[in-house]
């Protein structure tokens, strides 16, 4: 194959075009040329953590049997074409967690009020962010940190303790991927994404060239990325054709407290939720995938405010609904809008899946965690709390694993840094060691 034999390619590689430097996916050009004198690399590893605010209906989410092939939850029904690919994990124990300050603790188990220390994503940062253009990204359903609130909008903090600022906006986010940010560039192209050409056809000259000197395989590759690429631009571009029309006045059809804004730049409800969540998983999925960068942190679900929209069709807020009193129409409520969210979290390790790289998938080499600062009826015990991914870091994936009581979600955290090459030296935060069952 060409890709194999003739031509070569740098991992750092980018394509050009007026400006624009445009990342590339793993491609079988960038091995070595002589496979059987050099070892041939692996893609590299990445790692994720997302936090869902106020906890879920554990009733409905923890399975009733254990082991691969236990009977998937209502909740956790989503994920059964994934099945092999996650881990559910019970009696996960934040000390500090419970009640609606857990998103301090989540990451770093200590209390709002305390000195932070750093959290895993960062640590993550410094051990394999360094090859990439952003050490880390910090994501969000709102932007910058909330500090001093409950409803924090990071879990990312840094060597010193100090929160690092999350972005929500899909559009900024794009840019920071795939714009240029020189001086002369954000000054002429500030506010007007409408006016800019497409990416693609900024770089089409050079693509063209890269993609003559590729094998078939490449070649497929490339064009699945610049697929994704396409379709994302398209997305955000329609959203910008449609921000100067106006929009029909609402009907009030919802009590007071149940309306809050959808997720959009500055929570000016910009986006229904469906289209939002994917957005921002096919962003980092692109981000992943260019190798962008190679640490993810995401508050998917921000603590007590917010976390249902209008077209989830639920009569109240999200926490209005952890406090259900044994109703059974808040408990109802509570579970499908949970189902919900993992609807939108087996998209993502869908779209990591369908990703080639190297001899596996993008799943393959990034290890993802999940979980809250609170369990059920905002209990520090046995929060919600999944891994995923990470089989060709050594994740041995056990479909439902019972912990020992109280396991510190440290321990968690602790585990996948071991998998994507920074294992910590001596005691991690109040971690009782590394999950030694989901280790292959």
């Amino acid at each position: 194959m060409t890709s194999l034999h003739s031509f070569r390619l740098s991992r750092r590689a980018f394509l050009r075009g007026a400006g624009v430097a445009m990342g590339l996916p793993y491609l079988e050009a960038m091995m070595p040329s002589n496979v059987m004198a050099a070892p041939m690399p692996s893609a590299p590893a990445r790692m994720g953590t997302f936090y869902f605010g106020t906890g879920m209906n554990m009733r409905q989410f923890t399975p009733d049997d254990e082991g691969p092939a236990f009977k998937a939850s209502r909740i956790l029904k989503p994920l059964e074409p994934l099945r092999g690919h996650f881990t559910v994990l019970s009696n996960t124990y934040l000390a500090e967690g419970g009640g609606h300050d857990g998103a301090y603790p989540f990451a770093t188990a200590v209390a709002k009020g305390e000195k932070q220390r750093i959290s895993p994503d960062q640590v993550a940062a410094q051990a394999i962010g360094a090859d990439t253009r952003f050490g880390s990204l910090q994501l969000s359903v709102d932007r910058g940190t909330n500090y001093g609130s409950q409803a924090l909008a990071t879990i990312s903090w840094n060597d010193q303790g100090v929160p690092l600022a999350a972005e929500n906006d899909p559009k900024l986010l794009f840019d920071r991927l795939f714009r240029p940010d020189t001086d002369e560039q954000k000054s002429r192209e500030k506010g007007e994404f409408r006016r800019r050409n497409s990416i693609l056809d900024l770089v089409l000259d050079d693509a063209r060239q890269l993609q003559s000197q590729l094998g078939a395989t490449d070649r497929q590759q490339l064009d699945q990325y610049f697929t994704s690429v396409r379709e994302l631009e398209t997305q955000l571009q329609r959203r910008i054709d449609w921000a100067d029309r106006p929009k029909p006045e609402p009907q009030p059809t919802r009590p007071k407290d149940y309306t809050t804004a959808r997720p959009g730049p500055e929570g000016n409800g910009d986006y229904l939720y469906d289209e939002y969540a994917k957005l921002m998983y096919d962003l980092i999925a692109l981000a992943f995938q260019t190798d962008s960068t190679r640490v993810v942190s995401y508050v998917v679900r921000k603590e007590l405010s917010g976390g249902v929209y209008p077209e989830f069709n639920v009569s109240k807020g999200y926490h209005a609904l952890t406090h259900h009193g044994n109703d059974p129409q808040n408990l109802e409520e509570l579970a499908r809008v949970d189902a919900i969210y993992m609807t939108h979290w087996a998209y993502f390790l869908k779209r990591l899946q369908s990703i080639q790289e190297g001899d596996g998938t993008l799943l393959d080499r990034t290890v993802l965690g999940l979980s809250s600062g609170m369990g059920f009826e905002h209990s520090k015990d046995n929060l919600p709390t999944i891994v995923s991914g990470g089989g060709g870091l050594g994740i041995a994936h056990q479909g439902h694993l019972r912990l020992a009581e109280a396991t510190p979600l440290s321990s968690v955290w602790q585990t996948m840094l071991d998998r994507v090459g920074a294992p910590v030296a001596g005691e991690f935060q109040d971690s009782k060691g590394l999950i030694q069952p989901l280790l292959s």
